[in-house]
């Protein structure tokens, strides 16, 4: 059973709420999201808001804040073989009405299927917008394709 240690980023001017489904292995060990050097997140968001990419977590969490974007994970805990969300099995999810609660969420994107599923599955009473995934997984989307898809992010902030 691997457990979720990475703290969820927001604060109460946070506009959207982009959830991944659980950390990849390099995440864990880096101790923040989309801690893979092949994670088009970072280049993505950054491209769409118009900002240069944050290297450093510190960085990372401002361009986020500055954007009115708060990051967080569906999977509280789970068992999971590496960093493959198709091996995820046995979760429990994070509750995330203290983020809607102390924020100004008014939309919420998932970052992938896999993320989107299991939101769905937790938060029936909730919407979200499924987005592509930028794991480096999802090989049959460019970095430019990404951009494409994940500009309407913007319109919500």
């Amino acid at each position: 059973m691997e457990n979720h240690t990475i703290d969820a980023v927001y604060d109460n001017n946070s506009k959207i709420l982009i959830l991944g489904s659980f950390p990849s292995v390099k995440s864990r060990e880096a101790g923040f999201f989309y801690g893979h050097p092949q994670n088009r997140f970072w280049r993505v968001v950054s491209v769409v808001m118009g900002e240069e990419c944050p290297d450093t977590i510190n960085e990372k969490k401002a361009m986020l804040l500055r954007n009115k974007i708060a990051v967080w994970d569906v999977i509280k805990s789970c068992d999971i073989q590496g960093s493959a969300d198709s091996s995820i099995k046995n979760v429990t999810p994070n509750d995330i009405s203290e983020i809607l609660a102390k924020s100004q969420i008014n939309k919420i994107f998932t970052n992938g299927g896999t993320a989107y599923t299991l939101f769905k599955k937790y938060n029936k009473d909730l919407d979200a917008y499924k987005l592509p995934s930028t794991s480096p997984a999802n090989a049959a989307f460019s970095v430019e394709r990404l951009v494409s898809e994940w500009k309407c992010i913007k319109d919500f902030t």
